[in-house]
């Protein structure tokens, strides 16, 4: 992810919607056959506002009413009600050049002059279309949920699953990982638009979702005024998770009444493995905990993956896309971030700690120190990387990932992490009527 962006996330809490440009007023609807036009939407979209404007530093969205006519290969949706052509980019990361260079953009227009030049229907519906993009940064779970899923939750709930997602930048492979989801947010199949033949017509459409925060709702700007634990629960249903709350069995004898500890291995990935996994494997057993290890690498299956997290009541793993796991932990379990050497704490506290409590998980940080990094193995003691972390942050986003993140692995003391793993206990139900 970004550094700017990063460094400006205080400032998107509290920034208010504004619109992008002046407001449109649609004009009065045009007569058409019944069979040409899609029925009325069952939640209509906001007229009061202008086409477009901006949900937050973030995102973009534009919402029109009307004869709504989708032609998705050429990302083009003409509406009878505009004035003036818009356009953008359906992805949560607009100021982000790389990231929007693979979000194809999208023009909302008027319809054309002179009878009959508006694309006839071939398809119409009475849902909603939604017109998302998984280019960007997608692949990346973290993104995954914090770019697409999160905020086209908070879009799409509003329309009590009577809207249509119609993809952007398809990609197979993401959609099947996340197919669950959408199927939890509509009752529709999801398009993979740019490749579609079709002239969709809709009574209203929406292009872009609304970014609020990182892995998290704002209810007090979430239209129907939902919170990420409504995002969770859908979760829930999406993978049948069984458990919400991280309550023991009430049979004593049962395996579940020992607090179960999940280390999230980083094994197949570049930076950031733990060089002493077994060892705190075995420490954590000593404490009472039944401990698993996973790697959530990208071929792993999301429902299997999404299961064992459910199960767990504590989940530890070094700072990376791995702990966005987190929000399939059951409320009441414990988040123990593994922050690596150089002055990341801020980078800790934005990503995973500050979401944690809106997902009711309780968040502990472990700070690796110098002697516990490998690059004390890989600088002389007395190089910047080592002395003077802040000096390698002011050289831009690149150098600070490079060096801090691809190049380091990490050896928690294990007497200092079995005292945060026992405060994890302490915070666990498990137990307490022993």
């Amino acid at each position: 992810m970004e550094l700017d962006f990063l460094l400006a996330v205080e400032e998107d809490k509290e920034e208010e919607a504004q619109p992008k440009d002046e407001e449109i007023q649609p004009k009065t609807e045009q007569a058409l056959d019944a069979a040409v036009r899609p029925a009325k939407a069952a939640v209509a979209v906001d007229a009061s506002k202008p086409v477009c404007y901006e949900t937050s530093r973030r995102s973009d969205t534009c919402e029109a009413a009307g004869d709504v006519r989708l032609v998705g290969r050429s990302q083009t949706i003409y509406v009878d009600t505009l004035e003036r052509e818009w356009k953008t980019r359906p992805y949560c990361r607009k100021h982000d050049t790389y990231a929007l260079s693979h979000v194809k953009e999208w023009s909302l227009k008027p319809f054309p002059s002179g009878d009959g030049a508006a694309p006839k229907c071939t398809s119409n519906s009475s849902a909603t279309a939604f017109v998302i993009s998984t280019g960007g940064f997608t692949g990346n779970p973290f993104h995954d949920y914090t770019d697409v899923l999160i905020p086209a939750f908070i879009t799409a709930h509003r329309f009590a699953g009577e809207v249509q997602f119609l993809v952007s930048s398809y990609k197979s492979w993401w959609m099947s990982r996340y197919i669950q989801i959408f199927q939890q947010m509509s009752r529709y199949e999801v398009v993979d638009i740019d490749a579609d033949d079709e002239v969709r017509c809709y009574p209203s459409a929406v292009v872009g979702p609304t970014f609020h925060k990182e892995l998290g709702v704002d209810p007090s700007k979430a239209p129907s005024g939902v919170s990420v634990a409504d995002f969770r629960k859908m979760l829930r249903s999406a993978f049948g998770l069984e458990r919400a709350t991280a309550t023991p069995s009430g049979d004593r004898w049962d395996i579940r009444r020992r607090p179960r500890l999940l280390i999230i291995s980083r094994r197949t990935s570049r930076g950031r493995a733990f060089m002493n996994e077994r060892a705190m494997a075995d420490m954590a057993g000593s404490l009472g905990f039944d401990v698993r290890i996973g790697d959530p690498d990208t071929t792993s299956d999301t429902s299997k993956f999404a299961r064992l997290v459910n199960s767990c009541d504590v989940m530890v793993g070094v700072h990376g896309a791995g702990l966005t796991n987190m929000v399939f932990l059951p409320a009441g379990a414990v988040l123990v971030q593994v922050v690596p050497y150089g002055r990341l704490e801020w980078l800790a506290r934005n990503t995973f700690a500050e979401p944690s409590a809106g997902m009711e998980v309780h968040y502990l940080e472990y700070v690796v120190q110098l002697d516990e990094t490998t690059l004390s193995e890989q600088y002389p003691s007395d190089h910047l990387v080592l002395k003077d972390p802040m000096a390698i942050h002011k050289q831009g986003w690149d150098a600070l990932k490079t060096t801090y993140l691809d190049k380091q692995n990490v050896r928690p003391h294990l007497g200092r992490l079995k005292k945060t793993f026992l405060e994890a206990l302490k915070m666990l139900p498990h137990g307490r009527d022993d």
